[in-house]
This record gives structure tokens, C-alpha cells and sequence, in this order.
């Protein structure tokens, strides 16, 4: 026998019975036996999504003189096929959660979908669940500070919901609210070798379900990673979004398992302030694991500038790689609008052809406006241009505060000789600018007073390691980063 505080569970041979306790818990009220009959029934009905062939059906028990007491029936599940039991023996179980997320991939596709459904994943209804979380934690510090940590998750999650509010409608066009599990946890999965069983889905409240299918499976991926699993669920993460074609931004799937930490790390608190043994540092370990997420999901628009030479469009597509995110250049950009192809030549004197100022202002404007429709998704850009003038500067600095994007500005510099080198041995591509247009800038070119400046005259690793250092202020604390499944084109 086994006991939750809302169920007793009954192991006998080679099935399990779960009877419900005459509980009220506010979330919800089991005290009489049709409650608990309605119960059983639906958790079997939810749960046959995921699992047909272990929920076998609602039952009772039937006791002379006295009311049937309704149960759910269960096929019996291995306990060392338990997904977190192989996780702690370390296993290999990459296999084993591959099939997990092409399930659950699946079961969302089936998941039924309406305009209640719907209205749980806008960017409001996630913000008020976030801000309920806030209250209940507060709320248990007594008037004193709150645990250490919390008030910077407040100012990461306002911030990236501030700014992502087409990120989320978005999610709702394409489909991706699901009525999904809403509780999986590792340890209610078993690896079977006919393919996993994911049981114990949420019952009790169907909003509580009506999540993002990222959101859902978001559970799983912070739970692996409170086992020390960090590697798998990336990869997790990874094989979900490759069966249900989800190219969600990186940074939502960081957003969704910080929440999903933050929520247990208020569980934990409460659990603390009962005097729980252990759960305080439980509490404080998913506050970290939540901080680490929030701050990898933050946006952030990135400006790599300097003159012709300087090495800014090596180092800025290096400086994308390494970040997971998106690339845009001036100089590509400029003949995609004159339709050319990029590596055409189109060479002109300094503020000529395509390099008039009327040119280069709707250059500098289009870049800005792409910059903006990806930052409000949810990706973090670099913008590789000489960003040469105070306008095209404040330009940018507008649209990272439209956006609630973190900003950080660059500036590659490189002695006269090497850019001389450069310019003469450059090879035919996006830039056309030489050696007197180079010249002819550095004439014109005002301070650049807030970027920060890069030697790129050495190395590339070099430069990339200056960069990462000032696009992340802190190294520690950080997730390693989410990156997109390659995907091969319909």
C-alpha cells in the first residue's frame, strides 16, 4: 500500500488500486462518493491517452451494508523500468526517452483543441499564473526578504513577457495549445519494451492542462534535470520539437522549464514552511535551476559594428554560431533589396550607387524592422553593419526597448595596417567596400559611446571570447543553450 495526499494506492499481483480519498484540498473536494466516482472516471478517460492498456477501468469496492466505494484499476507497472530509476543507475536512455517525446509529440497532435484551450496560452494568461506564484512565495516569507533570488525571476519573467506578446499569439495561430498531461514527471514513466507508458496525467483541473505543448513537456525536461540529466533533457527537448515540427525560439523552451522549476520551488517552500526536512535546499536548488534558464532565455539584440576591414562580419557570424541565434547583414541585406544577387559586385565611390545615404537609411530601417518581428518572437539577433552614425545607433537602441531586449553594441577595431591587408585580399562577396571607402568612413565616423570595443585584429577565438564576455556579462549562472533540431525541408 501506498499513499498520496489524495489517493491510496493498492499493489496486488499484477494490478494496482487507486481509491481516492474523501479529502478537501480547495483545488479540490473528494468528499463525497460521487465526486470520487466522477474522478476515477475521468482519470482513467485522461489517461488512456497516454497509456489504453494500464488503465483498465473504473471499478468499486463493494462492502455489505455500506455505499460501493469507486477506485480506478490499473495494470501493474515494473518498478526498475522506471524512467527515473534508470536515470539515477545510469543507464543509457536515450532510446527510452526519444520514444517518450515521439509520444507525447503524438498525443498532442491527437490533444483536443478549442477557445478555452486557447485562452490558457496567451502571454496574459501565462503572466498571471507566474504572478499567482509570486504572491503565494511572498506571501510565506512573513513580511521578511524573500528567498534569495526570487526578486531577479520576477524582473526576468516580466521582462521577457513584456515584449512577447506576438511571440504567444503566435503559439495559438499555429496550433501548440494542447490539452496535454500536465504533470509529467520522471517518475510516472516507465520504459517498457514495447514503448513507454506515461500515466498520472492532472485531473482535477482541466485549465491546469490546457498548456503549450512545449509547456508540457517542459515538465519532464527540468525534472530530468533535478536528477543530475541535464544532457538528456536537451536531447529530450530536442527529439519532442523534431517529431511535432515545433521550431519554437530556443528562448521559450528556456522560459517554459524555468516555470516549470518555479512552480516546484514554491511546492518546496511551502513544503519548508511546514517544516518539511530537506525541503529548503530542494527549494533553493530549482530557484538556481530557474535563474540559470530565465537568464538564457532573455533576448537580446546584438550590434557588431566597425569600418570595412575590421573583421566585424567574420566575428559576427562566429559570435551566432556560438549564441544559437539569428544573423542579419547590412551588406546582404542592401543588394536583397536592390535584386541583386549577394556576391554580385556593385562597387561605388563613398555615398554612391547603392551606398547613397537614401540607400542606407532604408538598409539600416528594413534590418531594424526584421530585427523587431524576430525579437518580439522570442529570437535573440545579431545585426552585423558599420552602424557608423549616432541615427542608425539610437535606431537600434528604440528597438530593443520596444522589445524588451537586452542590448549590447560592439565596436571591432583593428590597427590601419591589417585593415589595409584585409581590404586587399578580400575575396568577391556581400561588401564592396575597398581601401578609400574604408578611408573616406573613418573620416566620418562620430565616437561610439556606449559600445564596447573589440580587438579583432588577432585570432577569431579571440574576438569571440571578448564578445560572449560582453553579451554575457555573467558567464556563471547560465543553461547550456537549446539549440534547433536540424530539420529537412518539406
Amino acid at each position: 500500500m501506498r499513499e498520496t495526499h489524495t489517493s491510496t494506492l493498492f499493489f496486488v499481483g499484477d494490478r494496482v488500486y487507486k481509491l481516492k480519498k474523501p479529502v478537501d484540498l480547495k483545488f479540490l473536494d473528494y468528499t463525497t462518493v460521487e465526486a470520487r466516482r466522477t474522478a476515477c472516471e475521468r482519470e482513467v478517460a485522461l489517461n488512456r491517452r497516454f497509456a489504453p492498456d494500464v488503465y483498465l477501468g473504473a471499478g468499486e469496492i463493494r462492502v455489505p451494508h455500506a455505499t460501493p466505494e469507486p477506485l480506478v484499476v490499473m495494470r501493474r507497472m515494473p518498478a526498475e523500468r522506471r524512467l527515473s530509476q534508470l536515470v539515477r543507475e545510469g543507464a543509457a536512455v536515450d532510446d527510452a526517452v526519444r520514444d517518450v517525446a515521439r509520444l507525447l509529440a503524438t498525443c498532442h497532435a491527437d490533444a483536443p483543441r478549442s477557445q478555452d484551450v486557447d485562452a490558457q496560452g496567451t502571454r496574459d494568461a501565462l503572466s498571471a499564473r507566474w504572478e499567482a506564484s509570486f504572491a503565494q512565495v511572498r506571501a510565506l516569507t512573513d513580511k521578511g526578504p524573500v528567498p534569495e533570488g526570487v526578486e531577479e525571476i520576477e524582473w526576468l519573467v516580466r521582462r521577457y513577457l513584456a515584449g512577447r506578446e506576438q511571440l504567444f499569439a503566435l503559439r495559438i495561430d499555429q496550433g501548440r495549445i494542447v490539452d496535454g498531461h500536465g504533470d509529467l514527471l520522471a517518475d510516472d514513466i516507465f520504459c517498457l519494451d514495447d514503448g513507454p507508458r506515461v500515466l498520472d496525467c492532472l485531473e482535477f483541473d482541466d485549465h491546469l492542462r490546457y498548456v503549450d505543448g512545449l509547456d508540457d513537456v517542459a515538465f519532464l525536461a527540468m525534472d530530468l534535470e533535478q536528477l543530475d540529466a541535464t544532457e538528456t533533457a536537451a536531447f529530450f527537448l530536442a527529439r519532442y520539437s523534431e517529431y511535432s515540427g515545433d521550431s519554437a525560439p530556443p528562448s521559450l523552451r528556456h522560459h517554459y522549464v524555468a516555470y516549470r522549476a518555479f512552480v516546484r520551488a514554491k511546492v518546496s517552500l511551502i513544503q519548508a514552511h511546514q517544516g518539511a526536512p530537506g525541503a529548503d535546499v530542494a527549494a533553493r536548488q530549482l530557484i538556481t535551476t530557474t535563474l540559470r534558464h530565465l537568464r538564457t532565455a532573455a533576448v537580446g539584440l546584438t550590434l557588431v559594428g566597425g569600418l570595412p576591414g575590421s573583421g566585424k562580419s567574420t566575428l559576427s557570424g562566429a559570435l551566432a554560431d556560438r549564441l544559437g541565434v539569428t544573423l542579419l547583414s547590412s551588406d546582404r541585406l542592401r543588394k536583397e533589396l536592390a535584386g541583386i544577387p549577394v556576391d554580385q559586385p556593385a562597387a561605388a565611390p563613398y555615398g554612391e550607387g547603392l551606398y547613397t545615404a537614401e540607400w542606407t537609411a532604408k538598409t539600416y530601417s528594413t534590418l531594424l524592422e526584421r530585427a523587431c518581428a524576430l525579437l518580439s518572437r522570442g529570437e535573440s539577433v545579431v545585426l552585423d553593419a558599420t552602424w557608423s552614425h549616432e541615427e542608425q545607433r539610437e535606431a537600434a537602441r528604440r528597438t530593443a526597448e520596444r522589445t524588451s531586449a537586452d542590448l549590447v553594441a560592439l565596436h571591432c577595431q583593428v590597427p590601419g595596417a591589417v585593415s589595409a591587408s584585409r581590404l586587399a585580399t578580400r575575396g568577391r562577396g556581400a561588401s564592396d567596400a575597398g581601401l578609400d571607402v574604408a578611408t573616406a568612413m573613418a573620416q566620418d565616423e562620430p565616437p561610439w559611446t556606449g559600445a564596447i570595443t573589440v580587438d579583432s585584429s588577432g585570432p577569431l577565438e579571440a574576438s569571440v571570447a571578448q564578445a560572449l564576455g560582453a553579451v554575457h556579462r555573467s558567464a556563471s549562472g547560465r543553461a547550456p543553450v537549446f539549440r534547433r533540431p536540424y530539420m529537412e525541408p518539406d
